[in-house]
């Protein structure tokens, strides 16, 4: 049996599942994961030298029988209540960073805010926050 995630790596789960859940891992994608890793104030006592380890266990997590399930219950059980609506928002920015979310990110991001317990509104509201911040012309 698997231990529990400390935060960083739940949050960094929860980045790399959603650009990977489509099995297309964009630039644009990998390039937001490391801004948030780098800019986010959560990440501000995490080495970054550890993230594409991290990423890469993730992904193999992934690729077992049953590991999306299995990576979801992992990063709900890593994360701290207070970080559930940080993990969602991330998530949603990785999905945002290529200007298209799949049919597979968002079953993805569904499943995630259920697992995390989320309630609607304010899952509603961190979406609506996302889509402002990536919009174009």
């Amino acid at each position: 049996m698997a231990k529990s995630l400390d935060h960083h790596t739940a949050l960094i789960y929860a980045m790399v599942t959603v650009s990977a859940v489509d099995r297309v891992m964009t630039d644009a994608e990998l390039a937001r994961i490391g801004e948030i890793v780098s800019n986010l104030p959560i990440f501000a006592d995490y080495d970054q030298d550890e993230l594409v380890k991290t990423a890469e266990t993730c992904g193999e997590l992934l690729g077992e029988d049953g590991g999306l399930e299995h990576v979801l219950g992992l990063i709900q059980e890593g994360l701290p209540k207070k970080l559930r609506e940080t993990a969602y928002a991330v998530a949603l920015e990785v999905a945002a960073a290529d200007l298209r979310v799949r049919p597979e990110e968002a079953r993805f991001i569904d499943m995630l805010r259920d697992n995390l317990d989320l309630d609607r509104l304010t899952a509603v509201a961190i979406e609506r926050g996302i889509r402002a911040r990536n919009t174009v012309l």
